[in-house]
Formats: structure tokens, sequence, C-alpha cells
């Protein structure tokens, strides 16, 4: 393994899904490091010294090391998996466009809904159902006539929002009136390479 990704995450965090997707769709070479969140790992050393911000997930590539998810979909993909990353600068800046919508409206919205859930996070359930549900419908809206969200096959956009979308239900966010919302999970659920993150059953999920 000592030519493969380093990628240290943790099971139930769609930040750290996300890149392992990537990897696995991609068949980039990966090993797979547990940091264990609930003893505090990622608060101690040696963690933070790859991230001081003490957050998952982190990769290690030879000597680079990168922190934050949507920093690794780029870099992975420019590097590892041109395919997913389009050139042509109108396509690119949707992808974009679609990576803030991860870091913004999905981690507000569906993310934080599910983290209430599963990790008994102190936020305002109202806010969370209302954020996923603007999000969602924005996608709902943008995937008409469409099967992925950019151009004509997957890119890191769809990667990006799909691990917190999917498991939406886990926070009691329901996906039954955004059906082509769902055909786009079911898309990327399709390819080649696809890994599931675990399902905690909780809210929609019990």
């Amino acid at each position: 393994m000592s030519n493969s990704i380093r990628i240290h995450g943790f099971p139930l965090s769609g930040h750290s899904h996300r890149v392992e997707l990537l990897a696995n769709l991609a068949g980039i070479a990966h090993e797979v490091i547990t940091v264990d969140l609930a003893a505090g790992a990622h608060k101690e050393e040696p963690f933070l010294s790859l991230n001081p911000a003490g957050q998952v997930p982190v990769i290690e590539d030879g000597d680079t090391v990168i922190a934050d998810s949507n920093a690794i979909l780029v870099y992975l993909a420019r590097k590892y998996a041109p395919s997913f990353l389009p050139t042509d600068p109108v396509l690119e800046a949707e992808v974009q466009k679609f990576l803030s919508l991860a870091a913004g409206e999905i981690a507000f919205g569906p993310a934080a809904a599910r983290l209430i859930n599963v990790f008994n996070a102190p936020f305002d359930a109202e806010f969370c159902a209302a954020t996923a549900a603007t999000v969602f419908g924005k996608i709902e809206a943008h995937m008409e006539g469409r099967e992925f969200l950019v151009g004509t096959e997957p890119t890191i956009a769809d990667i990006a929002i799909y691990s917190y979308s999917a498991h939406a239900p886990e926070g009691g966010i329901s996906l039954e009136a955004y059906p082509n919302l769902r055909r786009l999970l079911a898309n990327i659920e399709g390819l080649k390479g696809f890994k599931a993150m675990p399902v905690t059953k909780v809210g929609l999920a019990a």
C-alpha cells in the first residue's frame, strides 16, 4: 500500500465518505485509516499534525497532506481522475457551484439534521428541515431532463452532494417529494465501484 492514498476519516462522516466514494469510483489506490472521533482522536496528536483544525477527512499522498473534503475531491480529480472534473470553463464553474452548495445548504440542511439524530448535535431541527427543503428543491428543478448534475457524465459535483442527500432520512428529511433527486442518487449508486456509507437506524431510516 506504499503507493496508495491514505484517507483518514470516520465511517459515519459524509465528508469522509465522499472522498472514499471518489477513490472507489475512479479506481484510485487507497488505504482507509479510521480516526476514532468518539475517543477524541481528531483533537489530539498525531492527527492534529495532519490537520490542526481537528476535522476529518484528511488525505496523505506521499508528502502531500490535504484537508477539507471538497478540496480533496478537486485534488484527486485533477491528479488521478480528470474525467470527474471537466476542464471546459463553463462546466467547471457549474461543478464549483455545486461544491459550494455541498459546503453551504447541504451542510446546514440535511447534513446538520442528520447530526441531530446520529450524534445529538445541538442544532435547530426546523431550520435544518427548511434548509433541506430549499436545497433539495433546487436540485430537483435542476435535474429535470438530466442524469447527472453537470454535463452527461458523473463529476465530483455529484459525489459532493451524494452522501448527505442519500442519508437525509436519518435526519428525518424525506426524499419522497424529489423524484429527480432520487433518480440522481440511484444513478450514482449504479456506477461501477460505488461504495455505500453505513446506514444509521435513526429518523426515517429507523
